[in-house]
């Protein structure tokens, strides 16, 4: 179709396989390119990588390039990495290819106090080459930082915001089980954490996403991870944990403004959770509380936002855009 907007997909793990079927239902979008240099995967066809049953004729190409010298790209979804510091070169060459670039990448959601130096950078790359970057997913992008932000508009006075995201990761993919330490003892969760690569990414971001946009200034943050351990034995269809073992993580993130709480992000994740919600506590005029009782499956969401926002980040102001500043995303049947 002539108004099709052109889409490349760069990274074919698992959250990019899952991304591939809903870029494919949406009419306004043409699915022209895929690029990941695992040894595995370049060369096959995206539909076999991404368990569709069928061949699309696009083969998963090594070199970011190369999508490119087959004709204009207009929106590149980056599904890579969590670190902005590792995904930030790979932004920066796709917007010297002409993309606006939509990104899973966790710290780019709201990077100004986190990485201020790659922020700016970024940004003065967008603006030059005349487009836009999103870093978004459900948590952080919308769970977490985005909603309460929507809910405080019809509020006179806010005075504290809470966000709890329980979920049972036994329905989330298996890297993200990983990811919150499910199966291993309290010593090896420890030392992951200890070493920084146990932990869910973007508490810090969402509660500086939040007070930026009421206005509040963050005197001091906290971000603790702590295990939560199994009483009982508890499977997902790929681990098996053990009483005493980590079923998954607790993480808690709290921001102050003059030594007072004012942002309160309670997130758990972990094998068989018995509370799962997802659910704002708003302490304004009027109190609000709102809550998904069963909670919202992240990895349908991510997929679904990324697809989402294409047409929203085609139409933004060059540079590196936020939730908090773009209209209002959200699903077309074109």
């Amino acid at each position: 179709m002539s108004d099709s907007i052109t889409v490349i997909q760069v990274g074919l793990g698992a959250l990019g396989r899952r991304l591939t079927p809903f870029l494919l239902e949406r009419p306004s979008l043409q699915l022209v390119g895929a690029v990941d240099p695992h040894p595995d995967l370049a060369g096959r066809d995206l539909g076999e990588v991404a368990g569709l049953g069928r061949h699309l004729g696009l083969e998963i190409v090594p070199d970011l390039w190369e999508p490119f010298s087959a004709g204009q790209v207009d929106v590149a979804l980056q599904t890579t990495v969590s670190s902005l510091s590792a995904a930030a070169l790979q932004i920066q060459d796709l917007l010297h290819c002409g993309a606006h670039v939509v990104s899973s990448c966790e710290e780019l959601s709201y990077p100004w106090q986190t990485e201020p130096y790659l922020a700016a950078e970024i940004d003065r790359q967008a603006r030059a080459a005349g487009r836009a970057v999103l870093g978004v997913g459900v948590n952080p992008g919308f769970l977490m930082d985005f909603l309460p932000l929507a809910l405080t508009a019809i509020c006179r006075q806010v005075r504290k915001v809470t966000v709890l995201r329980y979920q049972d990761a036994r329905a989330r993919r298996l890297p993200f089980q990983r990811k919150i330490g499910a199966g291993l003892s309290p010593e090896q969760f420890d030392a992951r954490k200890a070493d920084g690569s146990l932990r869910h990414v973007g508490l810090i971001e969402s509660m500086h996403m939040i007070a930026s946009r009421l206005g509040w200034t963050l005197d001091r943050t906290q971000d603790t991870v702590e295990p939560i351990i199994a009483e009982q034995r508890v499977a997902s269809d790929d681990i098996t944990v053990e009483p005493g073992q980590a079923a998954g993580v607790r993480q808690l993130g709290l921001g102050f403004v003059s030594g007072e709480e004012k942002i309160r992000l309670d997130f758990r994740a972990s094998l068989g959770e018995p509370d799962v919600q997802d659910t704002v506590i708003i302490d304004g005029d009027p109190p609000l509380r709102f809550t998904v009782p069963d909670g919202v499956n992240g990895d349908i969401a991510t997929c679904a936002l990324l697809t989402n926002a294409i047409p929203s980040i085609i139409d933004a102001e060059p540079g590196l855009r936020t939730m908090a500043d773009l209209p209002p995303i959200t699903w077309s049947a074109e």
